[in-house]
Formats: C-alpha cells, sequence, structure tokens
C-alpha cells in the first residue's frame, strides 16, 4: 500500500502543479503576453501539451493510486467522502481548463476571470483536499 501512497502524492503534486499553471497560461495568452506564434499544427500549443501529457496522466494517476489505497486500507469515513466529492469537483476544474483550451484553439479569446476563477477553485479545492487527509475529522464534527 505503501507504493501507492507513494505514487498518489506524487501524482497529485504533478496535478496540482499543472492545474494550477494551466489557468496562468491561458490568462497570459489572452493578455498576449506570450508571443502568438502560429504553429505548423494548431494543437501543438504549450497548453495543449501540458494539458494531454502532463495534467492529465497525473490527475488518472492521483485518482486511480488514491482509489487502491482506500481500497486496500478498507477505509470508509464520512471525510473520505467527503474527499472524493472534492476531488470530483477538482475533476470539473480539470475539464474547465480542457474547454478553455479548445476555446482558445478555436480562435475565441479566453476570459481572463474565468481563468482566474478556476485558478482560485482548484487553489481552494486542493487546500480543503489537504486539509481533510491531514485532520481526518471523526464522524462528530460533521454532525
Amino acid at each position: 500500500m505503501l507504493w501507492f501512497l507513494t505514487l498518489h502524492i506524487i501524482a497529485l503534486i504533478f496535478w496540482a502543479a499543472a492545474l494550477l499553471y494551466m489557468p496562468a497560461l491561458i490568462a497570459a495568452r489572452a493578455a498576449h503576453f506570450l508571443p502568438v506564434q502560429e504553429p505548423v499544427n494548431p494543437h501543438e500549443s504549450i497548453e495543449r501539451f501540458v494539458f494531454t501529457r502532463i495534467a492529465t496522466p497525473a490527475a488518472l494517476a492521483a485518482i486511480m493510486a488514491g482509489t487502491a489505497v482506500f481500497v486496500l486500507d478498507r477505509t470508509l469515513d464520512v471525510w473520505l467522502i467527503i474527499k472524493l466529492s472534492l476531488v470530483a469537483a477538482l475533476s470539473v476544474c480539470h475539464v474547465g481548463v480542457g474547454w478553455l483550451i479548445l476555446r482558445v484553439e478555436r480562435g475565441g479569446t479566453p476570459l481572463v476571470p474565468l481563468c482566474v476563477a478556476l485558478a482560485l477553485a482548484s487553489i481552494l479545492l486542493f487546500g480543503l483536499i489537504l486539509w481533510l487527509v491531514l485532520a481526518k475529522p471523526s464522524a462528530e464534527v460533521w454532525g
């Protein structure tokens, strides 16, 4: 189980870093802080590369390794159910970043406030997940 926990933590760090970097990268492109270079293939942008080659595999590895940890440990507490709900919300943020990338590739301008909102939501969700894992509050706290 220790190997799955180690893989889970490493993948989670990569997922968090990529998910926090992506909205900033997209917003920088929208504000024209990054040079606009026409790639040979419009689907070879740095945004798509980070999303498809780093963020998504890290998210899948974190979710699969985390699932293996609580299945092997046979843990099913209230904090874990809440954590899994927060991970589902984090996955929605991940999909939102993918949608913004598609919007940029199709020539639309990304909404900078939406980039900021996705980054703040991701920070909040990662913080809540970290707190839940470290505090592991008992069932009495929830009601």
